[in-house]
C-alpha cells in the first residue's frame, strides 16, 4: 500500500492485517490526511469557530435518540399521545431518551443560531463563499421543517393548535394555498393522515435530506477554507511543502480544542435534561403534556 503523507511530512507505518486490507479497499486514510490532519484552518479561530462542530455533534445525538424514540412511537390520533406517555412512563430509561431528544432540538437551534452569528460577525457570506452561505440556509430552512413536524407528533394540545397556526399560513398563498393546505394535512382538517405523513417526513424524507445538505456544506467548506477574524485566504498564501502558512491542521489542533467545549456543553445540557428539561415552558410547554383537544384552545 503506497504510504499516505500526513502534515508534517512523516509516512505512517503501512497497516497489516485486517486494517491493511481494508484501507487498500476503502480510502479511510486518504479521507483522514485529506479531510482531518491535511486540513488546514485558519491559525486565529475563536470561541465562535466552535459551534459548527458542535452543531454536527447534536445533529448526531438527535439522530440517535429519534431512533430509539420511533421504536415505541406510534402515530395516529388514537395513539401518539399515549405512545408518548408509554416511552416516558413504561420504557427503561424513555423518560431520559424523550428528554434528551426535546432538550436537544432546543440545544440544537441555540448553537445553530450561536453559528449563524459567527457567519454574520466575519462575513462568512461574502465571496468565494456564497454557495456555502446558501446550503447552510438549505440546512436550516430543513431544521425548521424537521422541529416543526416533530413538534406535533406527540399530540399534545400545543402540537395539534401549533399544526393548525402553521399550516393554514400556507393557505394565504394566492392561487394554490388552499389545496396547498388540503395537501400538507392528508386531510380536511389535522387528523391521522396528518400525523402519519409528519411521521413519515419526519423520521426518513427530511433526516436524509438534511444529511445530505451537511455534507454538501462540509465539502463546499473544505473546498474554500474556513473563514476567520481577520478575513485571511490562507489558501493564498502556500509553503514550499504546499500547505498554508497562516494556517495549522485541524486534527489535532482544533479537535483537542472542540472536545473541551464538547465537555462544557454537556455538563450544561445534562443540568437542563435532568434538572429543569421544560426549562419554564420553554422548551416543553405545559399544555403538551394534555391530550390534543380541538375544543379548547391552550
Amino acid at each position: 500500500m503506497a504510504a499516505v503523507h500526513g502534515p508534517q511530512g512523516v509516512n505512517p507505518p503501512e497497516r497489516k492485517g485486517f486494517l491493511g486490507w481494508l484501507y487498500k479497499r476503502l480510502p479511510i486514510e486518504n479521507f483522514i490526511s485529506t479531510q482531518l490532519t491535511g486540513y488546514y484552518a485558519p491559525k486565529n479561530f475563536n470561541i465562535w469557530y466552535f459551534f459548527g462542530s458542535l452543531a454536527l455533534l447534536v445533529l448526531v445525538m438527535q439522530l440517535a435518540t429519534g431512533i430509539f424514540l420511533t421504536m415505541f412511537y406510534k402515530p395516529g390520533e388514537a395513539t401518539s399521545f399515549d405512545s408518548v406517555e408509554y416511552i416516558m412512563r413504561e420504557v427503561d430509561f424513555g423518560w431520559l431518551i424523550r428528554y434528551l431528544h426535546s432538550t436537544g432540538a432546543s440545544a440544537f437551534f441555540i448553537v445553530v443560531y450561536l453559528h449563524m452569528f459567527r457567519a454574520f460577525l466575519y462575513g462568512s457570506y461574502r465571496a468565494p463563499r456564497e454557495l456555502l452561505w446558501i446550503i447552510g440556509m438549505l440546512v436550516y430552512l430543513a431544521l425548521m421543517a424537521e422541529a416543526f413536524m416533530g413538534y406535533v407528533l406527540p399530540w399534545g394540545n400545543m402540537s395539534f393548535w401549533g399544526a393548525q397556526v402553521i399550516v393554514n399560513l400556507f393557505s394565504t398563498i394566492p392561487g394554490i394555498g388552499p389545496p396547498l393546505v388540503e395537501w400538507i394535512r392528508g386531510d380536511y382538517g389535522i387528523a391521522d393522515a396528518t400525523l402519519n405523513r409528519f411521521f413519515s417526513l419526519h423520521v426518513v424524507a427530511i433526516p436524509l435530506a438534511l444529511l445530505l445538505l451537511v455534507v454538501l456544506h462540509l465539502v463546499a467548506l473544505h473546498e474554500t477554507g474556513s473563514n476567520n477574524p481577520d478575513g485571511i485566504e490562507i489558501k493564498k498564501k502556500l509553503g514550499p511543502d504546499g500547505h498554508p502558512l497562516d494556517g495549522i491542521p485541524f486534527h489535532p489542533y482544533y479537535t483537542v480544542k472542540d472536545i473541551m467545549g464538547v465537555g462544557v456543553f454537556f455538563v450544561l445540557f445534562t443540568i437542563v435534561v435532568f434538572f429543569v428539561p421544560t426549562f419554564g415552558g420553554l422548551f416543553l410547554e405545559g399544555p403538551n403534556f394534555e391530550p390534543a383537544n380541538p375544543m379548547s384552545t391552550p
